[in-house]
C-alpha cells in the first residue's frame, strides 16, 4: 500500500508567560494536524530570545508540553508561523508533522579539538551506515561554538549531495546565552538536527535576494579573494562597462550594495537566477584593476556582478519559490536572516507572507537567524541575508 502523505501543522503565540505560549502555540498546531491525541513524529520549536531567562526551564520541560517522538528546537531573536513574523517581541512556534514512511533520525552535535584535529561528536550510530535515500539535513547551531563551514565540508566528504538546511540560533548576543533542545535534553552549544529521508523529501528553496546585472564572465585571473581580470581584461574596466549600461536606479544600487556571484557549477552553457553562490564585493582599486570579494575566486570561474534590495530580495524569492511550485509541500521551515524581516522590508511578514501567497497556506514555521544554511546546485553553504526554505513533501516514487 502506498503510505499516508505526510502532513503538517503550525501554530504561534506572543502570550507573555512562556509556558503559556507553548501550550496554546502546540494546540493550534495540534488542531491544524489532525487534532486526534497520537504524538506528532517531529516537533520542532522556536522561542523569542525576548523570553530571557524563563527559557532554559520551559525548554527543559518542553518534551512534556509538547507530545511528538522526536523534538527539537532552539532560541531565535525572532520566529514566523503562518503568514506572521514575530521580530524583536516575545512569541513562540510550534510547528508539527506525521511523515509516514519517512526515515528520520535527531542528531545532537559537538565540536571537539583532539590532538589529531577537529572532530564532530554525537552521531547515531547508524548514521555511521549509508543513508536513507533522499536523505536531507535540517540543523540548528550555535555561532559561537560550532563550526558550520567545516561541518558542511566534513559532510562533503562524507555524504555528498546530502543537502543541509538550516541556520545559527539567534536568541543571544555572546557564548552560552543560546539554548538548543533535543527532547528533554537543553544545551547552549554546538548543534541539533534532524537527518530524513525515505519516504520523505526535503526540497530547499535558497533565495540569496539578489539580483544578477550584467552578463556572466569568465575570471581569467586570480589570486585567493582578488579578481584581477574578468575576460582577459582588468576587473575594475569590466564593472565600469556593466555600470554604464545600467539605468539610474541599478547604478545606485552597484554603489550601495554591489555582490558578486560566482558559478555553483560550470557544466551549464547558460546561467540563471539561483545559479550564483553570492558574496559580498569588499572592496576596488581603480589602479590596479583589482576587486576583492569575500570569497576565494579560481582562474576560470564564472561569475555575475549582483545587487541587492528590497525590491531584488522580493523578487527573487518568488521566482525562487514559483520555479519550485508544483504539489503544494506538505509544510515548510523558513531559515531567514535577521538583516532581512523591517531591515529590509518596508512591510512587515515578508517572507511568511511570500511563502504562503506562492504556495498556498502551507504550515509554515521559521525563525530569525545569525546566518542561513542552504544548497547552491549541490553544494551547501553558510550564507548572509538569505531565506533558506525546507519544504517538506512525499518522495517521488
Amino acid at each position: 500500500m502506498t503510505p499516508a502523505p505526510p502532513r503538517c501543522g503550525c501554530g504561534t503565540s506572543s502570550q507573555a508567560d512562556l509556558g503559556a505560549a507553548i501550550r496554546e502555540a502546540t494546540a493550534a498546531a495540534r488542531a491544524e494536524l489532525g487534532g486526534d491525541d497520537r504524538p506528532a513524529d517531529i516537533a520542532i520549536v522556536f522561542a523569542s530570545g525576548n523570553y530571557g531567562t524563563t527559557i532554559r526551564p520551559a525548554f527543559e520541560s518542553l518534551a512534556d508540553l509538547v507530545p511528538a517522538t522526536t523534538l527539537i528546537g532552539a532560541t531565535a531573536e525572532g520566529v514566523l508561523g503562518g503568514g506572521e513574523e514575530f521580530e524583536r517581541v516575545p512569541a513562540v512556534v510550534v510547528w508539527l508533522a506525521r511523515l509516514p514512511g519517512a526515515w528520520v533520525r535527531a542528531v545532537s552535535l559537538d565540536y571537539r579539538q583532539t590532538p589529531d584535529g577537529g572532530m564532530f561528536v554525537g552521531w547515531p550510530d547508524d548514521l555511521d551506515a549509508a543513508w536513507p535515500d533522499n536523505a536531507a539535513v535540517l540543523l540548528i547551531a550555535d555561532p559561537f561554538s560550532f563550526p558550520v563551514d567545516a561541518f558542511i565540508a566534513r559532510m562533503e566528504e562524507e555524504h555528498p549531495g546530502v543537502p543541509i538546511i538550516g541556520g545559527m540560533a539567534s536568541g543571544g548576543a555572546e557564548p552560552g546565552s543560546n539554548t538548543l533542545v533535543l527532547g528533554s535534553r537543553t544545551e547552549d552549544s554546538g548543534a541539533v538536527g534532524l537527518v530524513i529521508g525515505g519516504g520523505v523529501r526535503i526540497r530547499p528553496v535558497v533565495s540569496q535576494g539578489c539580483r544578477p546585472i550584467g552578463k556572466p564572465m569568465v575570471v581569467t585571473k586570480a589570486e585567493e579573494n582578488l579578481i584581477v581580470e574578468l575576460g582577459g581584461r582588468p576587473a575594475t574596466e569590466r564593472l565600469r562597462e556593466t555600470y554604464g549600461e545600467l539605468d539610474a536606479t541599478d547604478r545606485q544600487l552597484v554603489r550601495s550594495s554591489l555582490h558578486m556571484g560566482r558559478a555553483a557549477t560550470e557544466y551549464r552553457d547558460t546561467f540563471r537566477r539561483g545559479d550564483f553562490l553570492v558574496r559580498n564585493v569588499v572592496g576596488a582599486d581603480p589602479e590596479s584593476g583589482v576587486i576583492a570579494v569575500g570569497d576565494t575566486v579560481r582562474t576560470g570561474q564564472t561569475v555575475q556582478f549582483h545587487v541587492r534590495d528590497a525590491a531584488s530580495a522580493d523578487e527573487d524569492l518568488r521566482d525562487l519559490l514559483a520555479a519550485s511550485a508544483g504539489s503544494r509541500p506538505a509544510g515548510a521551515i523558513v531559515f531567514t536572516c535577521n538583516g532581512r524581516g523591517l531591515r529590509l522590508f518596508d512591510e512587515p511578514h515578508h517572507d511568511a507572507r511570500c511563502v504562503q501567497e506562492c504556495l498556498g497556506s502551507v504550515p509554515t514555521a521559521g525563525f530569525f537567524a545569525q546566518g542561513e544554511i542552504g544548497p547552491i546546485g549541490d553544494r551547501t553553504f553558510l550564507h548572509g541575508f538569505t531565506a533558506s526554505i525546507a519544504l517538506v513533501e512525499a518522495a517521488p516514487e
